[in-house]
């Protein structure tokens, strides 16, 4: 993993002091009251709504997946024929993951209709942000060159707002990514409505934990503040998997297969053995990667929540649901009949990481009681914890760490060991093992003779998207 050269733009609700994780809790009660209401609903439609022609523009290049039928409809369309202003202030868009938390999704989609309007509004279980981005953004891009100066002034000011979990985000991030790459700037900054479990993207920019109890009210003030609050950056990170010749099932959103070309340029890169016949993926991270148990039980909790959607029903059944699977995955036990130099990472995974400005990968030895290893670029990991901790000068010097931040071009790797260990670390009693900082990181996961380390110690890779 390597950092991209651009970094995501995104929305700060709240100062850049790193919140705690109960204090969701406190937001959703104080949701329940009168915040919100004092954003007026016209005020807010003057602000963020689109003018007609805009937003049917946009709508119909997005459905048709063509651009230029986007155009016609705003060539066909009279300015002005709603009565709105011509002045845009700061148009927003909104992705809303009827799937994420405690789908609240279907009813926060029919709130925004009526708050804005049904054209600015994604429901992302139809349709996906990329398209959006090639053709909603492309229409207005061709209106803006042939002059049409509204639309131009859109497609500069324009905000995205996404109501999802973690995943969701990072799926519109990796998305909006792809506009540095074609040199389509700028890159809209994103806000979020946190619909997730953990909404650990939300908490470290300042968005809250959870979503409110007294929604209604509250997604007005979200939508207030994503027109106001201040833009700041959070590193991205490419992430790339090559193995031996075979496809991935039900590749995530996050991972898109690699051209072979491209496969064989990051192998002489990072000075990685490339096999005869090999399958290479690659994708973009913002939050964290993990390897291992903690890896496993996401994983069957994933596909739990495919198979069976009516269990996982809002933030505290997806917990327990959690909490149900850690305890049955070998997390906290792991069977007797396996030898114990397997319950580690050790026996299977090698560590390579780079420093800054340094060239040259060195092999970091992976402590034996380490069963899960986590990959960290955010304050927050598993629903507003601080596992790296904030730590004291003399630590950091004697480790040769620096102040953790979101953009500062560093990851941090830390390890969980037993589930006890685990346990207390997420209760915020200790802090995680700490292992390193790097500006790259390369992971080498062997078979072979380490077959039968997989037979007792599965390993599943999660990109937290």
């Amino acid at each position: 993993m390597e950092r991209t050269e651009e970094a995501a733009a995104v929305v700060r609700r709240a100062p850049s002091t790193a919140p705690s994780a109960r204090v969701s809790i406190w937001e959703s009660v104080r949701a329940c009251g009168l915040w919100g209401k004092e954003v007026d609903k016209a005020e807010l439609r003057m602000q963020v709504v689109m003018p007609l022609y805009a937003r049917r523009a946009v709508m119909a290049a997005v459905t048709a997946k063509d651009e230029a039928a986007g155009v016609a409809v705003a060539t066909e369309s009279e300015r002005g024929e709603d009565g709105e202003k011509e002045a845009v202030i700061t148009p927003v868009v909104v992705f809303v993951n009827s799937r994420s938390g405690g789908r609240h999704g279907p009813e926060l989609k029919v709130r925004l209709h009526e708050l804005i309007s049904e054209e600015q509004v994604f429901d992302l279980s139809v349709m996906k942000p990329s398209d959006f981005i090639i053709y909603g953004l492309g229409c207005l891009e061709r209106l803006a060159e042939q002059g049409d100066n509204c639309a131009k002034t859109i497609r500069e000011k324009l905000r995205i707002m996404v109501a999802g979990g973690d995943g969701t985000v990072g799926w519109v991030l990796g998305c909006l990514a792809d506009l540095y790459r074609l040199k389509r700037e700028p890159v809209p900054p994103t806000g979020i409505i946190p619909l997730g479990t953990g909404n650990d993207l939300a908490r470290s920019f300042g968005w809250g934990g959870s979503f409110p109890f007294g929604w209604r009210s509250a997604v007005k003030h979200y939508l207030s503040k994503a027109t106001t609050a201040p833009i700041c950056r959070l590193d991205s990170w490419q992430a790339v998997v090559m193995m031996p010749e075979g496809e991935i099932k039900d590749l995530p959103y996050a991972l898109k297969k690699a051209e072979p070309a491209d496969c064989l340029e990051f192998s002489q890169e990072n000075d990685t053995e490339l096999a005869e016949k090999a399958s290479c993926y690659k994708g973009v991270f913002y939050n964290y990667l993990s390897i291992g148990m903690d890896a496993q039980v996401a994983y069957g909790f994933h596909h739990l929540r495919d198979e069976k959607p009516y269990l996982a029903q809002g933030p505290v059944a997806n917990k327990l649901i959690y909490a149900g699977y850690s305890c049955t995955q070998g997390w906290f036990c792991t069977p007797c009949t396996a030898s114990p130099q397997l319950r580690g990472l050790k026996n299977i995974l090698r560590l390579y990481i780079k420093k800054v400005n340094c060239s040259e990968w060195e092999q970091i030895t992976m402590p034996s009681s380490v069963r899960s290893l986590v990959v960290l670029n955010l304050y927050n990991y598993g629903s507003g914890r601080h596992p790296w901790g904030d730590l004291k000068p003399d630590y950091l010097e004697k480790k040769g760490f620096v102040e953790a931040h979101s953009d500062d071009g560093l990851l941090e790797i830390f390890g969980l060991k037993e589930g006890w260990h685990a346990s207390f670390v997420m209760a915020e009693l200790i802090k995680a093992k700490h292992i390193a900082q790097a500006a790259a990181i390369k992971f080498e996961m062997r078979g072979g003779q380490w077959n039968r380390a997989n037979e007792t110690f599965p390993i599943s890779t999660r990109v937290a998207f």
